[in-house]
């Protein structure tokens, strides 16, 4: 078999990024999650309750699933991790965990638009998230083989760029040829592709199948060029992967550090893993936008991404990692004070005309905002991971990361629902994102921007 070329290993390794991000574009966002709160508001209001309280109720639940999924990801990542290390293993559990993530997605068509079975699209949106999150983290720890440290940065951020890219595709296809509007045709006016029945909303459930077709056709380039490349073998079997990760953690009291860096990640990664879940739904349920407008919404916030995320390795490479995170939390803490402070009928307490387009267009430029300084946090973060990571257990230590951006992810949606279960309101549910990105900040502080390599070499 001829050799596999570093810049075409490089490249399998970008594809993974293009081939799932549509789960978080169309699933979690844009598609799927502003569908799922549209439904179960209508299916709450049939069942008596006013519009608020049904608002109020549907974003409720959708944070449920988004809790429980966190929890799952979260306390399994890093035992997966270190078994994958232990037994020098990555890629059967990537095809494990792609295999989750593609029925996941498929089994969201049936998600009856009655809203009369709310809790299998919720089941199945769940199964395949977890599995998407889980290989992200095997896919994450191969990051340092692709490059020196000075090089990640860029990778990582050009890795980003590259799947943000495709996901503004995949949502261009879904909304010019599937996703339906009130009149029954798509954006572009033709009716839904394949014969699917607007009034059964089939086109924009079909957005489960579409998510997990794309993510079966793009993998092909990464299983093709990419391959284990890490640590020898150090054991096999289950005890032997708690033993190795039960040193890790031990070992954290004498990496300030990392466990700072871990620390902090886990607020400000939990804070923007909540504005994803929950962009789509306030702009239904606050500013009572049709999907098509959360999808033309998320076209442009994706492209923002995508430049952003090529900036921020640039930045990155130029001046580190930490500066980059530092500058697009403050900037994310902004756009959340903005959002929470307006709905249809004011905006910071100025009161506003009726039919007032300010709202829609102030929403417009915080999901550029969104978009562009989320996936160049998301990249440096990466990065700065990189420069904490023992080589010896890349997957164990990314496991740790996987935690730390999971262990409380359930927070945010448990916060969100909770504060607007409180105050019976969708957009003031979202401020408590505000918060957890300030406790991230704060937690920098104790962050060395050339990371910990010394410490861990020497324990």
């Amino acid at each position: 078999m001829a050799e596999i070329s570093p810049r075409k290993r490089i490249w399998g390794w970008f594809f993974f990024d293009w081939a799932s991000q549509p789960y978080h574009t169309l699933l979690v966002t844009f598609i799927f999650g502003p569908f799922f709160a549209s439904i179960a508001s209508d299916h709450f209001i049939a069942s008596g309750l006013s519009e608020g309280l049904a608002d109020a109720r549907a974003q409720t639940l959708w944070s449920y699933c988004l809790t429980v999924t966190g929890l799952l990801i979260g306390l399994g990542a890093p035992i997966m991790g270190a078994f994958a290390d232990t037994t020098g293993k990555r890629l059967p559990w990537i095809i494990a965990f792609s295999a989750m993530y593609v029925l996941g997605a498929t089994a969201l068509w049936w998600t009856n638009p009655d809203g009369s079975n709310l809790w299998w699209g919720l089941m199945a949106f769940g199964f395949g998230f977890v599995g998407a999150e889980y290989a992200l983290i095997f896919i994450n720890s191969q990051l340092p083989s692709l490059g020196t440290a000075e090089e990640v940065g860029d990778l990582s951020g050009s890795g980003f760029a590259f799947g943000y890219l495709g996901g503004v595709l995949s949502l261009m296809i879904m909304l010019l040829l599937f996703v339906e509007q009130p009149s029954g045709t798509t954006l572009i006016g033709l009716a839904p592709a394949f014969g699917l029945d607007p009034e059964m909303r089939e086109g924009t459930r079909f957005v489960g199948p579409f998510t997990a077709l794309w993510f079966a056709i793009f993998m092909v380039p990464y299983f093709l060029w990419v391959r284990d490349v890490g640590p020898p073998r150090q054991g096999r079997g289950v005890g032997a992967a708690l033993g190795a990760l039960t040193k890790t953690i031990k070992g954290l009291r004498h990496r300030v550090s990392l466990s700072t860096y871990l620390g902090s990640s886990m607020f400000y990664r939990d804070a923007l893993n909540g504005l994803y879940g929950f962009g789509g739904t306030y702009a239904i349920l606050v500013l009572n936008w049709s999907i098509v407008s959360v999808g033309i919404f998320g076209i442009i916030g994706a492209i923002s991404a995508a430049l952003f995320s090529w900036i921020g390795g640039k930045a990155d490479k130029a001046f580190g990692p930490k500066p980059v995170i530092i500058f697009a939390i403050w900037a994310l803490i902004a756009v959340c004070v903005t959002i929470v402070a307006m709905d249809r009928t004011q905006i910071f307490g100025i009161p506003l005309g009726q039919g007032s387009k300010l709202p829609d267009m102030i929403f417009f430029c915080c999901g550029v905002l969104i978009g562009g300084f989320g996936g160049m946090l998301q990249s440096a973060s990466r990065s700065m991971m990189v420069r904490h990571t023992d080589p010896a257990a890349p997957t164990e230590n990314f496991g740790l990361y996987g935690l730390s951006g999971r262990a409380t992810a359930f927070m945010a949606p448990a916060l969100i629902g909770l504060v607007t279960t409180l105050s019976g309101s969708a957009r003031i549910g979202v401020s408590p994102v505000i918060f957890l990105f300030l406790i991230g900040l704060v937690l920098l502080r104790w962050v060395k921007s050339e990371g910990d390599r010394e410490t861990w070499a020497a324990i």
